[in-house]
């Protein structure tokens, strides 16, 4: 019975794993189809009005794509190993590496409208950017309740890494905020409404929660329920 659990805790992290490196490929194999097409320099980044204020050779999209995807990919899976006792992340494993694969797919984004910007495709990147951060932002808050105490991911203040209790009821709420800043911001970006709304509405779902794991902590303190 146990070497079934195990055998398939590993066959569902290998789940994760594959996928990820299927969107590395793909992500690399769309890059080196367009590469021949491609300008010498390319634009890498852009400003809040959709301007492009940044410029690299075109070879750099192998690095700030694929390469950076693999590189998230090697981190995630050496991290587990580095965990102190305590803090392992095997009791959430496949919403750790949920997270990952989410990051991944949003930089898999992030280079295809790269790409497609560099051969000609007309777009507002900042605003096509902006409404991706926002859908990331509400995917991680579906599983951030899941998420369990640890150095990695997840709101890492001092009060939940002092208090499991502080870190659970921190992360149920986060998860709230999360997937409704994540989601109002989305809407926002469809709406056309300015850049900052959407910008805020990110920065209002990440800070609370941050609030909200001191105020718990200091009322968790008051009533002498530290453990």
């Amino acid at each position: 019975m146990t070497t079934t659990l195990i055998t398939n805790k590993m066959t569902n992290n290998q789940k994760y794993y594959l996928g990820a490196a299927a969107v590395i490929a793909a992500t690399l194999v769309g890059t080196l189809v367009a590469y021949p097409s491609l300008p010498g320099i390319v634009p890498i980044h852009w400003d809040a009005q959709g301007h492009v204020n940044g410029w690299g050779p075109k070879w750099s999209l192998f690095a700030y794509g694929p390469g950076m995807m693999t590189f998230i990919v090697l981190m995630f899976a050496a991290l587990p190993w580095l965990s102190p006792k305590k803090f392992e992340v095997d009791s959430f494993r496949a919403t750790y590496l949920y997270i990952m694969i989410v990051i991944v797919a949003m930089l898999a984004y992030c280079q295809l409208l790269i790409v497609a910007t560099a051969l000609g495709v007309v777009l507002d990147v900042s605003r096509a950017l902006e409404g991706g951060m926002c859908l990331l932002i509400a995917l991680l808050g579906n599983v951030m309740g899941k998420v369990r105490r640890n150095f990695y991911v997840g709101i890492r203040t001092p009060w939940t890494i002092a208090n499991e209790q502080v870190w659970n009821a921190t992360h149920r709420f986060a998860a709230k905020t999360f997937f409704a800043g994540g989601l109002l911001g989305l809407i926002a970006v469809i709406l056309h409404a300015p850049f900052w709304l959407p910008v805020t509405a990110i920065l209002v779902a990440a800070l609370v929660p941050v609030i909200y794991s001191l105020m718990f902590y200091k009322q968790l303190e008051r009533r002498g329920e530290l453990n």
